[in-house]
């Protein structure tokens, strides 16, 4: 069959992988209302194209905490890819690489930072989850640093796990043969059945639930790196962001898999982005399947995305030719959006190209 789509790999990877492995990708939170609402939010935003504008030439390319990359177009941390190819976050980091963007590695990736930068050259960031135990934290950003990554994603909206139902239901480990690599010598790496959702049950064993704003400044204490705080939808979490020396903020509801009823990713957007009134970048991360969904996010004023599903159905279709097709339709997708609304380069995107559900008439001239 041929892939002209993002969505059309979900479909693959559903025939392919064992069940529980596709629900564990797949799922939301409890009614997983917000599940849907991050993808049918983007279908509430249209668009205002302009005409008769040279778009011969086209620009995508941008930059993201200094790093020169070739759309606003990155891969967002998800766990355990292994689960869905046996080449897993290896796949992941090539085909990231040979796009020319960002790939962010999950701390409960089925590969090491090492294995990850033995890949070759890349600009990468390490999404962290603080355990109770700092030491543990302190060495895995230490093997970060050191393994040439470039920014450390804190994913802040994890004090507890989610409810996902069909983790319970299917009782969800982690298949045997597979660990979590960054923690394997610290007797920390493996997720064993339970009565519930393993990863349930360890995420309550391990993850420091007394997380708060002041350990960013200790997470600054112990690395030179820029911290992007991930997990952020309102605009007072976003101020407090920017106060604690934030380097940027990734809009993100955890692929919709921890607090139900929140608004889809691309309707807290514009809330953050005016928040932090320019001062640091904001990202969205969350229901993005389609060039016009990038646009849009743009508009609303994000300096780029972040992709998770696509990139766990693209390797478990194609492993990492999947994932680089994956990333091509969404950069041709992005471009030919680009062109239809009459914008050359990423500056050009305005909030002016686009109307929304909950707009006021802004946009019309004051003389109809």
């Amino acid at each position: 069959m041929e892939i002209t789509n993002v969505m059309e790999y979900e479909k693959i990877a559903k025939e392919k992988l064992p069940k529980m492995v596709y629900d564990y990708y797949a799922s939301g939170a409890e009614d997983q209302w917000t599940l849907q609402e991050n993808r049918n939010a983007f279908s509430r935003i249209l668009f205002r194209p302009r005409i008769l504008i040279d778009v011969s030439k086209i620009d995508v390319s941008t930059t993201v905490l200094g790093f020169n990359i070739s759309m606003p177009i990155m891969i967002a941390p998800t766990a355990m890819q292994k689960m869905a190819h046996p080449d897993g976050e290896l796949a992941t980091a090539r085909a990231t690489s040979a796009a020319g963007t960002i790939m962010t590695l999950s701390s409960w990736a089925t590969c090491s930072v090492e294995e990850v930068a033995s890949t070759g050259p890349g600009i990468r960031f390490f999404q962290l989850y603080v355990y109770k135990d700092r030491n543990v934290v302190r060495q895995l950003v230490k093997r970060a640093e050191e393994a040439g990554f470039k920014a450390i994603a804190l994913t802040v909206d994890t004090p507890r796990l989610g409810r996902r139902e069909s983790d319970i239901k299917n009782r969800f480990a982690l298949p045997r043969g597979l660990t979590l690599k960054n923690f394997e010598g610290l007797d920390l790496g493996k997720i064993v059945k339970t009565d519930d959702s393993g990863l349930a049950s360890y995420v309550a064993g391990q993850v420091d639930q007394s997380l708060s704003w002041k350990d960013i400044k200790w997470l600054q204490s112990i690395t030179s790196l820029p911290i992007l705080v991930k997990g952020v939808i309102t605009a007072e979490d976003a101020r407090v962001a920017v106060e604690y020396g934030a380097a940027g903020i990734i809009v993100s509801n955890h692929g919709a898999r921890q607090l139900d009823y929140v608004p889809a990713t691309i309707m807290a957007l514009e809330e953050v982005v005016k928040a932090v009134e320019g001062r640091i970048p904001v990202f969205l991360d969350g229901g993005v399947r389609r060039g016009t969904d990038v646009f849009k996010a743009l508009a609303l004023g994000a300096s780029g995305v972040f992709v998770g599903r696509p990139s766990l159905f693209s390797l478990a279709a194609d492993g990492e030719a999947g994932v680089r097709k994956m990333l091509q339709m969404l950069r041709d997708e992005f471009e030919l959006t680009m062109a239809l609304s009459g914008c050359c380069s990423l500056r050009e995107i305005s909030r002016n190209h686009i109307k929304t559900d909950w707009d006021t008439p802004h946009y019309l001239p004051a003389k109809l």
